[in-house]
């Protein structure tokens, strides 16, 4: 390799080198441009979807964080006095709320 690169005449290998750069330089291009592009429509995309759930969340009415604990605590077995209550009623209520 390296002798056909010697026995070739000047212009011809700088020409060949300048060819190389040049589609060195436009594929990277072409790839960069692509995910600067790409960057921008999964933005773009997010905040139409953030925006969608955002009208979907007004739409519903928040129901009161006190009452589902009340449900909670009505629904549930008579818990241990003292702290241990108050941690009970906790989880309860955060159990009742991730299955809503």
């Amino acid at each position: 390799m390296l002798t056909l690169l010697t026995n070739m005449p000047r212009d011809v290998l700088v020409a060949q080198i300048y060819d190389g750069l040049v589609l060195l330089v436009l594929g990277m291009g072409t790839v960069f441009i692509f995910l600067v592009i790409l960057i921008f429509a999964s933005k773009l995309m997010s905040k139409i979807i953030m925006n969608m759930e955002g009208n979907r969340q007004e739409k519903k009415p928040a129901a009161a964080p006190v009452q589902a604990a009340v449900q909670v605590q009505q629904k549930a077995a008579p818990a241990p006095q003292g702290d241990d209550a108050a941690v009970a009623a906790a989880i309860a209520a955060a159990y009742d709320r991730s299955k809503n």
